[in-house]
């Protein structure tokens, strides 16, 4: 890993409206990480173009990756444009990874959509679209592969209007598709593009529009203005009186929809053959937010949540950053921060304010995948590294020891598979351990637990890959040798009727004993769909003091401790509304630990008469096979216990949506290969959790 070394000055007076933080989010194999290499090389960051298919990727540097030909990690970047400075993070488009797309869209300020010209919108595009939504990020649309086979530009416009509810304006338009795809016509400044590809694209030509594309250009072109007129008042003018538009009228009005959410600008290329894509960094550059462009973040006080802080994109202010990733490193763990606020000095002190302890910030990096440069201090808006912090996790809030606040943390999606691991020799038990502490700390969604029975470790993640990823960490990168068991699917269990139960903790030992006593009820929590719900609700029914105040904690605490171990497997119970309706006390033998201790007595036997049910997870599955293996392939995901949603026609492949659960989908690469001669892909993504049926869930439990 190289270090390179640079003075904080230009970092301490940068322009706030000349950053972008982008991401670059897609399906997998969209072409996502070819767009960010053309992106480094375009801007200077690299003097030799990386490719994904040779394994040179800058920006895929982990040896799985680069075996592999995919993102697993997001990898940050930070990249000069034309006065503007971007930062860059390529996000996974793998679906077990969607933990690193999460992080990253958290704390950034807009996002490119790539989407593959024959394919349109896919599985995890609506996926990761989904994620930017929620945290209300502008999106630039960027149609990859108008070179290849199929590519239909139309199609792509429409799907992008039907599966993801978007508005796309059209600022481009392709001249030929697929093998007579050559260049691109700018609607805004009505010129046509074409691109020397023999020397990478770097060079050129505008030319006027071919008289056969004229008409095909204006429709567009004056499709794009009647859109952006909904924004700008001086266009709106123009347009109604057919009168001539500058560009720069556009351009003003295209960018206000856009950061109102409401438009999604459409560029056009292809990225493999270097097309479209400094185009492309020109509207990142007029279109996306600077972190001036955002509104103020709502922090709150750590000591009081009801009292609001608002965080501004400020560098007088006092400092404010969120954590985001952890990567472990054999000198020192690296903390990715978005400094939202104020300055982060090298060699300085900051607060960790959900965990109220304070760090050292000892150095810090603008990264350039895996190199990294030292700086001596970065302003808000920045996105940076840093060693030196100790007790920090993903998600926390870094601040000014003298002004404390927390930003909304980050949540991740629940585990859909375990797998059990156990070292190969004695001696390699607590280098395991500490293995594996060191993978949770980096992969929020990476958990590991005892089997209370059986004594084995058992890790959960996202799916097959992620945990062959992590097995593939542990041996290679962490030098732990370790046996692992078949994945398996993570189960939950929910109750079906309604019980009213007691608990009671009594001990006497001959001086001060303990004493607990609760009462709780606990019914099923079901949606409006009639799913049950992913998680716990604990109500405090207590009336007239029978249990004190000060106890209601630990009995909360004894009750979810309770349910998160369930009954039948040792997977949690969920979807379930526990009630605590009475009790009782004693002046000097009740504790909190009696309390906790009696909840949790009640809660177990209270599940035995609960109707305990087996939940699985279901997947939300889409397959494309030739039409001629649909009835096979079909029929096969029906025998799976699995519900086919919706299917369609895409050039000559059949599209199928279906619902599968986790459980039928072990091996069904292999499954789809061999019945469509090679020709079968699919995705999937975790859908929602589905009763077992009765007949199935008895086999599940005979192996508990």
């Amino acid at each position: 890993m190289a270090v390179f070394f640079r003075t904080s000055y230009e970092i301490n007076f940068m322009d706030l409206s000349k950053i972008r933080n982008i991401g670059i989010m897609a399906h997998i194999d969209a072409g996502k990480t070819t767009v960010s290499e053309r992106i480094l090389y375009y801007t200077g960051k690299t003097y030799k173009m990386g490719e994904v298919h040779e394994g040179t990727a800058v920006m895929d540097y982990l040896q799985e990756e680069q075996e592999r030909g995919i993102t697993i990690t997001s990898a940050a970047t930070t990249c000069p444009w034309k006065d503007h400075t971007i930062n860059l993070i390529d996000t996974p488009g793998h679906v077990d990874f969607t933990a690193e797309v999460e992080r990253s869209l958290r704390v950034l300020d807009g996002a490119v959509a790539v989407f593959d010209a024959s394919e349109g919108v896919q599985a995890q595009s609506e996926t990761v679209w989904r994620q930017g939504k929620k945290y209300n990020l502008p999106v630039l649309c960027f149609i990859n592969k108008m070179d290849k086979v199929g590519a239909d530009f139309e199609m792509c416009i429409s799907s992008i209007c039907d599966k993801l509810l978007a508005t796309p304006i059209t600022v481009q338009i392709p001249i030929g598709e697929a093998n007579t795809f050559e260049g691109i016509i700018d609607l805004i400044d009505e010129k046509a593009v074409y691109y020397q590809t023999e020397e990478l694209g770097a060079s050129f030509e505008h030319r006027e529009i071919p008289d056969d594309l004229k008409q095909y250009a204006a429709k567009w072109r004056h499709d794009m203005i009647e859109l952006a007129a909904e924004f700008d008042e001086d266009l709106m003018k123009r347009y109604v009186h057919d009168e001539p538009v500058e560009q720069q009228l556009v351009v003003r009005a295209i960018r206000k929809g856009t950061l109102a959410n409401k438009l999604n600008p459409v560029f056009v290329g292809s990225a493999l053959r270097y097309i479209g894509v400094q185009r492309l960094l020109d509207g990142i550059c007029s279109y996306l937010p600077s972190p001036l462009d955002k509104p103020v973040i709502v922090g709150h006080d750590p000591q009081n949540k009801e009292k609001e802080i608002h965080v501004s994109c400020d560098p007088d202010k006092p400092f404010v950053g969120l954590a985001f990733k952890i990567v472990n490193d054999k000198h020192s763990d690296l903390y990715f921060v978005r400094i939202y606020q104020g300055v982060l000095k090298s060699s300085s002190r900051v607060l960790n304010a959900g965990r109220g302890t304070k760090e050292n910030i000892t150095r810090i990096f603008e990264m350039h995948a895996n190199n990294r440069e030292i700086l001596d201090s970065a302003q808000a808006g920045s996105i940076v590294a840093c060693i030196g912090p100790r007790s920090v996790y993903t998600g926390d809030t870094l601040c000014d020891t003298k002004h404390p606040v927390t930003l909304a943390s980050i949540e991740f999606p629940k585990t859909v598979m375990d797998m059990s691991i156990e070292p190969k020799t004695a001696a390699d038990r607590v280098r395991l351990s500490e293995a594996l502490a060191i993978l949770r700390k980096e992969d929020p969604t990476f958990h590991t637990k005892q089997d209370s029975e059986t004594g084995q470790t058992i890790i959960s993640g996202m799916g097959e890959l992620h945990l062959e990823i992590l097995q593939h960490r542990l041996v290679r990168d962490l030098k732990v040798d370790v046996k692992v068991g078949k994945p398996r699917v993570a189960y939950k269990e929910a109750i079906t009727i309604p019980v009213e139960q007691e608990g009671k903790f009594i001990r006497q030992t001959g001086g001060r004993g303990q004493y607990g006593h609760v009462v709780i009820r606990i019914e099923p929590l079901i949606d409006e769909t009639g799913h049950y719900k992913d998680e716990i609700e604990f109500v405090d029914a207590i009336i007239g003091g029978s249990i004190p105040r000060e106890y209601i904690p630990a009995v909360e605490t004894g009750v979810r401790d309770a349910l998160s171990s369930g009954f039948l497997t040792g997977y949690p119970v969920v979807g379930i509304k526990v009630t605590l309706l009475d009790g009782s006390y004693h002046q000097v033998d009740s504790s909190e630990l009696a309390f906790e201790q009696a909840a949790g007595i009640a809660i177990k036997d209270a599940l035995q008469k609960g109707g305990l049910v087996l939940l699985e997870p279901i997947m939300k599955v889409q397959i494309i096979v030739p039409d001629a293996n649909y009835g096979a392939v079909q029929g096969n995901i029906i025998a799976k216990r699995g519900m086919v949603t919706n299917t369609y026609f895409h050039g000559n492949m059949r599209v199928i949506d279906s619902k599968v659960p986790l459980a039928e989908m072990f091996g069904y690469s292999s499954e789809l290969r061999g019945a469509t001669a090679g020709r079968g892909t699919f995705s999937m993504e975790p859908c929602t959790y589905e009763r077992v049926p009765e007949q199935i869930a008895k086999k599940i439990l005979a192996d508990y």
